[in-house]
Formats: C-alpha cells, sequence, structure tokens
C-alpha cells in the first residue's frame, strides 16, 4: 500500500519543483525570524534571494548539535512560544537535550509521513501495534504512535520496559506490529525463548525498529527467532523525529519524504558535496517546518543515496542503512573501527550471543580494544581446549575484518546487560581520543 501517491510515486521534475519552492520558503522564514541563521548568513554576505537553485543550496552554512546546544532551550525557533504546541528533545543521557518545536501544522505533517513510512512497511488498519518505545521528550514513541493511528490501526502505548508484561500482553491482544529499538527486539525474542513461550501464541507479523542502528545479520536473526519481517526507519529530533525515511518491504533502501526535506550527501573532511551514490555524511534541510526549521543540518550519520524508483512503485530517493557514524568511529592505532563492523562478525558465528561490549583503553600510550562476548554453550566452562579454540576464531574473525588484534574475552550466557531502550554497546576508557 502507498499512502500518498501523488508525492511518493512523484517524478523527478515534479520533486525538484515541489523542493525548490519550499527551500526558498523556509530560507526567507529562516533570516526574517531566527537571529542565529541572519547572523550565519550576514557573516559571508548571503541573502536569501541568493538561493535561486537546488545547486544553490551548497551556499547556506551548515547547522551543527553544537549550534543546537549553544542556543539551548528555544534560541532556533522560528515562530513565537505560543505558536509551539509541543516540545520534544534527543535522548541523550549526558547534558542538556536539543530541544526542538512543533506548531499544529507540524504535527499534522509528522503524522503523514510517518503514515507513509508505516504503508511502506506494510502496515494496515488491521494491525494491533505494540509499542515498545518510551514515551516523553523521545520522538520515537510518539512519531510511530500517531502515524499509526492515522491509518487505522490500534496502538497499545506501553512504552518501553517491564518484559513480563510486554509478553502477556502480546499473546492477550495478538500484537501483530512491534515497535522498538533492535536492541530490545532482539532482548524480547530471547526472553520468549527462554521461558519456553510456544511461539503460536505470539502473533507479531512485522517489526519497525528505530532509535540506534544495527546490522543485517542482527535484524535476520531477530526475524528468525520471532517469525517477522524487520524493516527499519530513520529520523532524528533535530529534523523532526522520526520519517525522514524508512524501508519498504523489499528492504532496498530507506525511502526519504522528498516533499518535506532536501538531503544531501558531504565529505565529513572537505565538507564538499558528494555525487549521488557516493559514502559521506548525511545532510538535512527541512522545508515544512514551521517551529524548527534546520538548514543543512549535518547528522554525522555515514551513508549514501540513490536515486533509482523502486520495484515498490515509489520513485523516492532512498539512503542506505547508516553504516556508521563520524562521532563514533574509533580510531585504534591509526585503523578507523565501527562498531557495526564488530558486530556483523559477532552475528555472524552461531557459537556466541548477539550480546556484546566493546572496551576501549590506552595501555602504554597505545590505544587496546577489548570485545567481551556471551559464548552460546554453557558446557564450554567443562572443556577449557573448546573455550580457547573458540577465542582463537572469534579474534582470528575480528582481525580479518578490522585488520587490527582485539583482545576476546569469552563470559557465560546471561552476563551482560540487556536494554530495553538504546543499546550502549562501546565502553571507551582512554585517557585520549
Amino acid at each position: 500500500m502507498i499512502w500518498n501517491k501523488e508525492m511518493e510515486c512523484a517524478d523527478r521534475e515534479t520533486k525538484n519543483a515541489i523542493q525548490l519552492d519550499r527551500l526558498k520558503k523556509t530560507v526567507q522564514v529562516c533570516y526574517n525570524n531566527v537571529p542565529f541563521y541572519k547572523n550565519k548568513f550576514d557573516e559571508i554576505g548571503l541573502k536569501p534571494e541568493h538561493i535561486r537553485t537546488l545547486t544553490d543550496l551548497k551556499h547556506i552554512p551548515f547547522t551543527t548539535a553544537d549550534d543546537l546546544k549553544n542556543n539551548y532551550p528555544f534560541g532556533l525557533f522560528a515562530v513565537p512560544k505560543r505558536d509551539v504546541v509541543r516540545v520534544h528533545g534527543s535522548s541523550g543521557t549526558t547534558g542538556k537535550p536539543k530541544i526542538v518545536g512543533y506548531t499544529r501544522n507540524d504535527l499534522d505533517n509528522w503524522s503523514e509521513i510517518m503514515a507513509r513510512v508505516i504503508c511502506a512497511a506494510g502496515g494496515t488498519a488491521d494491525d494491533i501495534v505494540q509499542i515498545a518505545f518510551g514515551y516523553g521528550l523521545f520522538t520515537g514513541g510518539f512519531g510511530l504512535h500517531y502515524g499509526m493511528e492515522k491509518i487505522g490501526a490500534m496502538v497499545v502505548p506501553l512504552s518501553s520496559g517491564n518484559t513480563d508484561r510486554q509478553i502477556m500482553l502480546m499473546q492477550d491482544f495478538g500484537s501483530t506490529i512491534l515497535i522498538a529499538t533492535p536492541s530490545y527486539a532482539l532482548y524480547l525474542a530471547d526472553e520468549i525463548e527462554k521461558k519456553g513461550i510456544d511461539k503460536d501464541t505470539i502473533k507479531l507479523r512485522l517489526a519497525l525498529f528505530g532509535g540506534e542502528g544495527h546490522t543485517e545479520e542482527m535484524r535476520a536473526k531477530i526475524e528468525a527467532q520471532l517469525g517477522i519481517l524487520a524493516t527499519e526507519n530513520y529520523g532524528l529530533s533535530e529534523v523532526g523525529g522520526p520519517g525522514y525515511s524508512g524501508e519498504c518491504y523489499l528492504k532496498k533502501g530507506l525511502h526519504i519524504a522528498e516533499d518535506q526535506f532536501i538531503s544531501e550527501i558531504i565529505d565529513p573532511d572537505t565538507l564538499e558535496p558528494l555525487p549521488t551514490g557516493d559514502k559521506g555524511e548525511l545532510v538535512i534541510t527541512t522545508l515544512t517546518k514551521e517551529a524548527f526549521p534546520m538548514l543543512r543540518y549535518r547528522t554525522r550519520d555515514i551513508t549514501w543515496l540513490n536515486d533509482e524508483p523502486c520495484e515498490c512503485g515509489r520513485t523516492s530517493m532512498r539512503m542506505n542503512k547508516v553504516q556508521g557514524r563520524t562521532d563514533d568511529m574509533m580510531v585504534i592505532r591509526g585503523v578507523n573501527v565501527f562498531p557495526s563492523q564488530i558486530e556483523s562478525v559477532i552475528m555472524a558465528m552461531n557459537e556466541i550471543e548477539p550480546f556484546y561490549e566493546i572496551i576501549v583503553t590506552t595501555e602504554d600510550y597505545l590505544d587496546r580494544i577489548e570485545i567481551r562476548i556471551e559464548f552460546s554453550d554453557a558446557s564450554l566452562l567443562d572443556d577449557y581446549n573448546k573455550l580457547e579454540n573458540l577465542r582463537a576464531k572469534i579474534r582470528h574473525n575480528i582481525k580479518s575484518v578490522l585488520n587490527i588484534d582485539a583482545k576476546i574475552t569469552l563470559v557465560t550466557p546471561g552476563t551482560l546487560p540487556r536494554y530495553e531502550g538504546k543499546g550502549k554497546k562501546v565502553i571507551d576508557k582512554r585517557t585520549h581520543k
């Protein structure tokens, strides 16, 4: 099902015309109503009327997470506070959150693009939707909640945590869609197996994952354990929350709401725009946000874009799954390492559980990396040789992929923490980074 064929299936000329018209209006609003943007423009002699084509976007200065922090809480709002009907914020656990605002029209647009994401994944009005995202400043729960209501689905707003209750209501209500982080979905699947619950009592058929990245290997494991199709959607509070993009049921890239956003890929080192298809940092400009417009926001997420029409019938540009972040990339003795690379190795091995921690330290002025992993078979505790062989195998596989030597620490099943929200998998204890 395609929720909005007029927009999701429009030709490139139509999309470009909509984007240019809305870009000009957004730039004018930012210049007139947000002192931060006016100062940025005036510093380089840029005026709204200088933005005549989509390619002129490259002349606009970037907006960064630091800019949001420096203008906390309401310094980047483009409308009076009386017109703001809701605020949300980043889900970070340290420091003050990045606060964003919404007008009534912003909330309507948010529900609209979420409906597109949900229908692309396969959600319908007949579904019973269990939302295991937290509700609060975090945008995930609310975004999916109102999108599901817009398409007419039954929403069960359980929020995160209380896993026993999650499973009980999943059985009693016959929930067909799960909304959660992949980490929590994996934990749920693990708990269902541990409790010996009859899989026939679980009616889930679809999951929409967000809130954190995950590898294809992790998704495949969750799909196999729960017997579902799992899709990924992407967004961030700074541009309004989830809804920027989402996978269709074919899982061949995340469809972008191009009438609502302009997407760029830049080289994170030179900051120059890259051609479509090249991998780099995603930069997003909002086109319809009234309370909190964003011009060229640097997401720090690494991906690439595909402008070919999809077999599902949508013509919207697609982004690939995020490959990592420019700010969570670890440099270990000169080697660039993303946690997702380590996860891919772990998920490919049947002898170990999909729960791990990456600990980075400094020893004798050199960076050291330790990976703590749960092994699957508890009987290995009685066979030292088998345990050592498994440790050596993991170490070899990690080195083959990352070209670095990592310390592998095997721990018994159930030792490492399970997460109900975003999983914290990297502990960086280095004295220098």
